[in-house]
């Protein structure tokens, strides 16, 4: 009965909170884009729709229409979900990073092919990122399994800035960091990937007027 409690639950708390207003809107976002990308943006759209209030959560796993309460989601992937309206957003640029200090201590980076001395940051749900960098970038065939894994990209990113090696991210997860030099590019040769970051509905809340201000609020930003 939990999914029928946290349904009840997450109708009274709108209810109390929507009063006279364009009502709540559930988002359920990844950790890593809503800390880096979502968040800060969130003011400019406040600033249009005053009225709708945004109840932010976060989901590592496949987002549940029907059993979790959620009426828009961003998700990483490649537009493989069924049974839902996607449209991609942003995030399809990779870029390998380090922090300063890992560059310092570790031995120059002068050709692709001394990644080969290099501690790789994996990414434990995508294990072919850095081989399909590597191919695309023409590097010469290295051991590109090794290194320590992470579920997540948020986690690739406090690894790499606590200087545990090289990450392979979407340059929009990590711009702010590389703006401040708190990480730099071990090369300067990004690429494209078929995976994205995309917002996300159930096809019967397409017209809902929530989630149509916010889908459009979301594409008109990332295209900026």
């Amino acid at each position: 009965i939990r999914a029928a409690l946290d349904r009840i639950q997450a109708a009274t708390l709108t209810m109390l909170s929507d009063q006279g207003r364009g009502g709540m809107l559930v988002v359920a976002t990844l950790p890593a884009f809503a800390m880096k990308w979502l968040i800060p943006r969130l003011n400019l759209f406040y600033t249009e729709r005053p009225d709708i209030g945004i109840n932010l959560v976060t989901r590592n796993a496949p987002f549940d229409f029907d059993n979790e309460g959620i009426d828009a989601a961003i998700h990483y992937g490649n537009k493989d979900w069924t049974g839902v309206a996607a449209q991609r957003l942003i995030g399809d640029e990779m870029v390998a990073v380090c922090s300063p200090g890992y560059l310092a201590t570790h031995p120059p980076l002068n050709a692709l092919a001394d990644l080969e001395n290099h501690v790789l940051l994996q990414n434990g749900r995508r294990p072919r990122t850095w081989q399909a960098w590597l191919e695309a970038v023409g590097a010469p065939a290295i051991n590109h399994w090794a290194g320590p894994r992470f579920e997540h990209f948020y986690m690739m990113l406090q690894a790499a800035l606590a200087g545990l090696g090289i990450a392979l991210m979407p340059k929009v997860l990590v711009a702010d960091d590389l703006a401040s030099e708190r990480l730099v590019l071990a090369f300067d040769l990004p690429y494209r990937t078929e995976e994205a970051y995309y917002v996300v509905h159930s096809e019967g809340k397409g017209d809902d007027p929530r989630v149509k201000s916010f889908r459009e609020w979301l594409l008109r930003t990332a295209q900026a």
